[in-house]
């Protein structure tokens, strides 16, 4: 069940980025799920270098949907 919670934790991620960001980019919604978990991830670890996470913590809703808007500008930009 952790990695179903994952992948559907992800899927809200991105579709609240997307919504936050909006504009075509041509992402379906497999790409939008794995958006959100890069966010995750990325907020996870990011957080974790900067001193705001400690090993083994999760980052928060938050900065999960933060880390997946900066993903999202990235893609963006270098299809541009």
């Amino acid at each position: 069940m952790d990695i179903l919670g994952t992948i559907l934790i992800g899927l809200i991620v991105g579709l609240i980025a997307r919504l936050l960001h909006p504009g075509k980019d041509g992402l379906g919604l497999i790409m939008t799920a794995l958006l959100g978990i890069g966010g995750s991830m990325l907020a996870t670890y990011g957080g974790q270098f900067l001193g705001i996470y400690h090993a083994g913590e999760a980052a928060g809703f938050v900065g999960a949907v933060v880390g997946a808007v900066v993903i999202l500008f990235v893609v963006r930009r270098l299809k541009a």
